[in-house]
């Protein structure tokens, strides 16, 4: 085999480009050569055309089994179909390969290696993907919902294995990293149906208390998007420096919440000015202390 391998180099080495080409047409040309090679390369694109058709297949099998879980969130369904989705292609290209001959042991052992190297390279994006993990499987949000998370407010747009996408109320589409996701407070602004609106209203001490709580009441009563019940709670809250504090926390549906916030905000300072009741500036009595000489 040395001898026949240092004949061939001499030879090749030796040649004219022209013997090279008519050789390597040569090979190509002929069913055990480069026609071989070439046609399980065909088989291995056709198998994978066909891979992708019963993929799509089997993953809308998948979509109508795990639509009808009630608890499954939309996040953690579409993770799930795409984990079906390429479990079946990369299994089917296994196959196709050893199929045709190719020993897949060795690919086996190169995974094995490479997963072992990239985990120390890609730690933080490994740590992304176990806290998108974590997401989709306990579910603290879903797609729609308006949270809070690490510093940003926004309406989640989509989860990825590692990251989160939020739309602003100003439409700036902001990417958040399932680690800082996950590794910090979460508020779900709307997983609730209903919320309170936490609202305070400063009169002078001069004005009436019973009649600024009567205007308080009409007012929250009269809003057609405050919810009967709970009852809105209207209290003498605080005795600050230059006003006397009411809260006013009426309860409306989650969706409802900023035009209630904004309705009474500004009603409530119409019907003080009817009712002749002030809503005080910041103000400071000084006394002055002359002393005689």
């Amino acid at each position: 085999r040395t001898y026949r391998d240092s004949v061939f180099f001499n030879e090749t080495i030796l040649a004219t480009p022209r013997a090279i080409l008519f050789a390597f047409l040569n090979w190509a040309t002929r069913l055990d050569g480069g026609l071989a090679i070439l046609m399980d390369l065909a088989i291995v694109a056709l198998s994978f055309l066909a891979l992708l058709f019963v993929a799509r297949f089997v993953r809308s099998i998948a979509r109508r089994w795990i639509g009808r879980v009630p608890t499954i969130s939309n996040l953690l369904e579409a993770f799930l179909e795409g984990v079906v989705f390429w479990l079946v292609v990369v299994i089917g290209l296994l196959v196709v390969l050893a199929s045709l001959g190719v020993n897949i042991t060795p690919l086996f052992a190169m995974i094995g290696g490479a997963s072992f190297i990239l985990a120390f390279a890609f730690q933080d994006t490994l740590g992304n993907l176990a806290s998108g993990l974590m997401i989709m499987i306990n579910q603290p949000f879903d797609e729609g919902d308006y949270v809070e998370v690490g510093g940003v407010g926004g309406t989640v747009k989509s989860v990825s294995i590692v990251a989160t996408t939020v739309v602003t109320g100003d439409n700036q589409v902001i990417v958040i990293p399932n680690k800082n996701v996950w590794g910090n407070v979460i508020t779900n602004v709307t997983a609730s149906d209903t919320r309170r609106v936490d609202l305070v209203f400063g009169i002078s001490y001069e004005d009436s208390i019973p009649e600024a709580m009567e205007v308080l009441r009409r007012v929250v009563t009269n809003h057609p998007a405050v919810l009967k019940a709970p009852e809105p709670n209207i209290r003498v809250h605080q005795l600050a420096d230059s006003s006397v504090n009411f809260i006013c926390r009426p309860w409306a549906r989650t969706e409802d919440y900023w035009t209630v916030y904004w309705d009474l905000t500004h009603q409530m300072k119409e019907a003080f000015d009817v009712a002749g009741i002030s809503i005080p500036y910041p103000q400071q009595d000084v006394h002055i202390k002359t002393q005689v000489g």
